[in-house]
């Protein structure tokens, strides 16, 4: 096994705590980052420790508030000072919103942009040289199923963020591709247990709208969306799968690492819509003689 150094954003829960534990089961040194790891998530901070000692794994907390560009270079400048290089960013980190689209005020929408979009952008800044200058890295993104696939009302603000970020890292994909970087897209489908995704979700700022809504013909709507989209979800639906997938990914070897991996046991046709659009993109590249971009070029300085 080719150990990694491994940085996951938004490691306090969810994929993201999950994720964090199944590639320190598999060997490799992560770093599951957080905000706030002596305040608010102190206990997810002493449970990732614990469950580092009780499995003698190499599982470091790490303070990344991604919404700090110093933050987000603070935390990369100490791994690399720990151990001179970066194999794996893993763009995790991001917040979901339900309830009608219209009752969010617009800085929710931007405030949702910036946790599932910019966050991201300050962690590559931070990130990329540090990758550039290896000529050899992976960027994993954990994407949604929603950006392709089925999307059910009153997730438009999470929605949104998430088609943002996705575009965002197939940009990246061809412009990292002659620097010798990887890129590979992970899709969870929708998730209604094991995650506190809905259970912490946003809500709309404007309760006046949100009221006209609950009361109008719409009225209900909300868990009735909720009570329906359980109903997709198999009851042996595991949200490890997900954590699996990137493991899975991360242990493939180097040029050979899938562009895209669906998760999604609800079957929402994103496998489908993905293989349309990603296909489309290629033919494209090729047509324009930029083929090269679709596979990462092995630079002559980078780590056997």
């Amino acid at each position: 096994m080719n150990q990694q150094i491994v940085l996951i954003t938004g490691a306090s829960s969810g994929f993201g705590a999950l994720a964090a534990r199944a590639l320190a089961d598999a060997g490799h040194t992560v770093y599951a980052s957080m905000r706030d790891t002596t305040g608010r998530n102190a206990v997810q901070v002493d449970a990732a420790q614990a469950y580092a000692r009780e499995r003698r794994l190499d599982l470091r907390a790490l303070e990344l508030d991604i919404a700090s560009q110093a933050s987000a270079d603070a935390a990369i400048a100490k791994i690399v000072a720990a151990h001179g290089r970066l194999d794996v960013v893993i763009h995790n980190a991001g917040h979901m919103a339900f309830g009608p689209a219209e009752a969010f005020m617009p800085e929710q929408y931007a405030q949702l942009y910036d946790t599932n979009v910019i966050g991201s952008q300050r962690v590559n800044r931070a990130a990329l040289p540090q990758l550039r200058a290896q000529g050899r890295g992976l960027l994993l993104w954990v994407s949604s199923s929603s950006v392709r696939g089925g999307t059910p009302p009153y997730l438009a603000p999470y929605f949104a963020a998430k088609a943002a970020m996705d575009s965002l890292a197939v940009s990246y994909a061809g412009e990292l591709a002659r620097w010798g970087i990887e890129t590979s897209i992970v899709m969870p489908g929708a998730f209604t247990s094991g995650t506190n995704h809905f259970l912490h979700s946003g809500t709309p700022a404007d309760a006046v709208r949100n009221a006209d809504y609950e009361a109008g013909v719409a009225a209900g709507f909300g868990e009735e969306i909720l009570r329906k989209l359980a109903g997709t979800v198999p009851e042996d639906a595991d949200v490890a799968r997900v954590a699996e997938a990137i493991v899975e990914i991360v242990a493939s070897p180097y040029g050979q690492r899938p562009f895209r991996v669906h998760v999604d046991p609800a079957g929402d046709g994103c496998d489908v819509v993905s293989a349309v659009g990603d296909r489309i993109r290629a033919e494209f590249l090729r047509r324009v003689g930029l083929g090269d971009l679709l596979a990462p070029r092995l630079q002559s300085n980078a780590r056997a």
